[in-house]
This record gives structure tokens, C-alpha cells and sequence, in this order.
């Protein structure tokens, strides 16, 4: 009974009919939602493994927050000022991050598999297709996470370090600005290399041109993908202000536990088959575009339908 439930689980349900041309969505919003509402329980199934991937990060963190907000509650223990030891607090945590986000790569890819398929009315399976897309592409993940770990501890060594010279000298602020943008240019970028990874077969430089491409030629839909994924951080900051500071972080681990990761990748899935439909598909002799919507061609093959039945009675 209970392998049959765990099949169940991870595998999904057999026998479920297809759409009909008659009941596909006709926008992107519309194939959203209703992908959104028939895979939610998939996704919530995917975020259990994909959160294990997360939880080294997830304990550094909450360790090193329970350790600088005790520092700053005993103001008379002091040995620094509340600045350095925020200082200390985010360059010792960028630091220690770094291995706890450099293994997320090839998983992240295994997500990014499942849910482009689910995001589009394409079959995958929450455990199999997981598996088969994490060792198909966990050389170019662990490289895309790699540096996705390093850049926050670079960035953030530069920018104090330019900034410490801009005291002396206002042109120092300049190479500090150009390290943050290096930053905020690759979070863009990261936002379509997974979904591009797994969708078509680049060299490592392509996936990166590619990717650094889309996110600036769609600068103002990567941006909102980015700044929506920041959402849930945002509310728990506002509880934790305005509210209780346990509850806050209470609530924002159990929304990542549930279905925060899952969710985050079936968005960005969402969005970039879209992209990729208008910029990269509708390029290539042949490929399929617009899966999972409505299209002329099945309104005309309901026509056909309709004639064919009419000749036959």
C-alpha cells in the first residue's frame, strides 16, 4: 500500500484524457494559470527534492542571522559597531555560500526540465525526467551555480573595497558601480540559462551569450521575473518589521519547504518558453512553437472535423 501510494506521489496518475483543441488556452496568462492549477500538486512533490538541494544554504543562513541578531541585542557585549558587524555578517556569509550554491547547479537544471514541459502541456515525471535531465546537464549547471556562487562574494568585496578608496578619490566610485552591474547583469542572465540549457545543445560560451542576450533584449520581462521572485523575501521583511520576527522567518522557510522553489522555477518556465517561442523557435526550419495554446491550425482542423462529419451523415 505504501509503494503504491509513493509511486502515486512521485509519478503521478495514469489514464487522465488530453486537452481537445476546444479546451486549449488562447493567451499565455490563461495556459499559466491552468497549468499552474492542474501541476500544483506536482510541483509541490518537485520542491520536496529540490529544497533538499537548498537546505546547506538555507542553515548557514539561519545561523549566521541567529548569531548577528543576538550580537545586536546585546549592545553592552559589543566589540564593534552594529555597521562592522554587518559588514562581517554578509562577508562571511557570501563566503560561506559559496559551496551550499555551487552544488545547486545540476538539480536546478533537473527542475528547469520538469517544469518547461509542465508550463507548456508537455508530460514529465516529478522523479524520472528530474534524474535524466540532471545527468544530461550537470556539467554546464555546476558551472552556470559556480559562478552564480562566487559573483555575490566578489561583488561585494569590490564594492567595499571601491568604496573605501571613493573617500579618497570620487573616481573609485566608478569600478565599484561597474562590479554591482556585473552583478544585477548575470541574476538577469542566470534567469534563462537553465530553461536554455535544457531546451537546446550549446557550448558553454553560447549558453552564456545567449542567455546575457535574451536578458538584456527583454530587459523589463527579466527584471519583473526578477523582482517577483523577490516577493515572498519582501512580505517576510514587512512581517518582521511590522509584526514578529519569528513568524517571518516561520513563514517564509515553510512557503520554501511547501512550494517556493518549485513555484520561483515554474514562473521563470513560464516566461522564457514565450521568450524563446519569439526569438529563438519561430527562427529554427521546423520547430513547434506555441505549445499548449490555441492556434489556427486547430481551429482549422475543427473546421475540417465539422465537414468531414457533415459528408459522412
Amino acid at each position: 500500500m505504501l509503494r503504491k501510494w509513493m509511486n502515486s506521489f512521485f509519478y503521478g496518475k495514469s489514464g487522465k484524457a488530453d486537452y481537445t483543441p476546444d479546451d486549449l488556452p488562447e493567451t499565455r496568462w490563461q495556459l499559466f494559470f491552468e497549468m499552474l492549477r492542474i501541476r500544483f500538486s506536482g510541483l509541490v512533490r518537485l520542491n520536496m527534492m529540490y529544497a533538499l538541494v537548498w537546505l546547506p544554504a538555507i542553515i548557514v543562513l539561519a545561523m549566521s542571522f541567529t548569531s548577528l541578531t543576538t550580537s545586536l541585542g546585546t549592545p553592552e557585549e559589543l566589540t564593534a559597531s552594529p555597521s562592522e558587524l554587518i559588514y562581517s555578517f554578509a562577508h562571511s556569509v557570501s563566503l560561506l555560500l559559496i559551496p551550499c550554491i555551487a552544488i545547486t547547479g545540476p538539480f536546478t537544471a533537473g527542475v528547469a526540465y520538469v517544469t518547461r514541459n509542465w508550463a507548456r502541456d508537455e508530460h514529465a515525471f516529478a522523479w524520472a525526467d528530474f534524474k535524466d535531465a540532471v545527468k544530461a546537464n550537470w556539467k554546464q549547471g555546476l558551472v552556470v551555480s559556480l559562478i552564480t556562487a562566487v559573483l555575490p562574494f566578489v561583488v561585494f568585496s569590490g564594492w567595499t573595497y571601491y568604496s573605501s578608496l571613493a573617500a579618497q578619490s570620487p573616481f573609485m566610485i566608478a569600478p565599484g558601480a561597474l562590479v554591482l552591474m556585473l552583478g544585477l547583469v548575470w541574476s538577469l542572465t542566470v534567469t534563462y540559462l537553465y530553461p536554455l540549457m535544457v531546451s537546446y545543445k550549446l557550448k558553454m560560451k553560447d549558453l552564456i551569450k545567449n542567455g546575457l542576450l535574451l536578458a538584456l533584449g527583454r530587459l523589463p520581462v527579466s527584471a519583473g521575473m526578477r523582482l517577483l521572485h523577490c516577493v515572498p523575501l519582501l512580505i517576510a521583511l514587512l512581517v518582521a518589521t511590522y509584526w514578529n520576527m519569528l513568524y517571518a522567518v516561520l513563514g517564509l522557510c515553510l512557503y520554501y519547504a511547501i512550494c517556493g522553489f518549485g513555484l520561483s522555477r515554474f514562473v521563470t518556465a513560464s516566461v522564457t518558453n514565450g521568450v524563446f517561442d519569439r526569438f529563438i523557435n519561430s527562427k529554427i526550419p521546423g520547430a513547434v512553437i506555441n505549445r499548449g495554446l490555441r492556434t489556427q491550425t486547430d481551429d482549422d482542423d475543427d473546421e475540417d472535423d465539422e465537414d468531414d462529419s457533415e459528408i459522412g451523415a
